[in-house]
C-alpha cells in the first residue's frame, strides 16, 4: 500500500509518499509545493495542479492530511484552511480514502510525544525512513502525517484481526 501525507501550507504545501508493507515502511519520495506571495486565487490553482501532479506520478493508495490549528490570526488561520481544503479536494477528486490527523497526534505517533519540536520530527522521519532525504521542514512533516496513517491502519487491521 502507498500511503501520501500531505502538510498543508499556503507558500509550502509539503508532501511525503510511503510504501507500506506490513509492518515495513519504505520510503517513496517526497517534496515541497511552493506558492508565492499574491492573489489567493492563483496561490490555490498552483498548490492543486502541483498536488494532482505527484497524486499522478505516485498514484496512492491513500492520502492523509494533517488537521488545522487556530491560531490567533483569523486570517493567516482561514487562509491556512483554504490550502487545507486543495489538500482535501486532491485527493478526493481521484477517490483516494483520507485520513485526517490533528499535529498532536502526528507528532504523538512519530516521536512519542505530542509536542515534539520540528527538529525531533525530523529525526525521527529519518530514523523511520532511513536513507531519505528531505526537501525539507514541510516535506518531513508530510511524511509524519504518513506515518501516522500507516500506524493508524496497522492498529485498526489488528483490532479486525482480534475480533474475528
Amino acid at each position: 500500500m502507498k500511503i501520501i501525507g500531505i502538510d498543508p501550507g499556503l507558500r509550502n504545501m509539503g508532501w511525503g509518499v510511503i510504501a507500506v508493507d506490513g509492518p515495513r515502511l519504505r520510503h517513496l519520495g517526497n517534496g515541497i509545493i511552493h506558492s508565492e506571495a499574491g492573489d489567493l486565487g492563483p496561490r490555490l490553482a498552483i498548490l492543486y495542479r502541483g498536488l494532482c501532479e505527484v497524486l499522478a506520478r505516485h498514484a496512492p493508495d491513500a492520502a492523509a492530511v494533517e488537521q488545522t490549528f487556530v491560531n490567533k490570526d483569523a486570517v493567516g488561520t482561514l487562509k491556512l484552511g483554504q490550502a487545507r481544503g486543495i489538500a482535501l479536494l486532491a485527493p478526493a477528486s481521484l477517490g483516494i480514502e483520507i485520513g485526517e490527523y490533528a499535529p498532536n497526534a502526528v507528532k504523538k505517533s512519530v516521536a512519542g510525544v505530542g509536542h515534539a519540536a520540528k527538529e525531533q520530527i525530523q529525526h525521527m522521519v529519518r530514523f523511520m525512513l532511513p536513507g531519505v532525504e528531505l526537501a525539507g521542514p514541510d516535506a518531513a512533516d508530510a511524511l509524519a502525517v504518513a506515518i501516522c496513517h500507516a500506524h493508524h491502519l496497522q492498529g485498526r487491521a489488528l483490532r479486525i484481526k482480534i475480533k474475528a
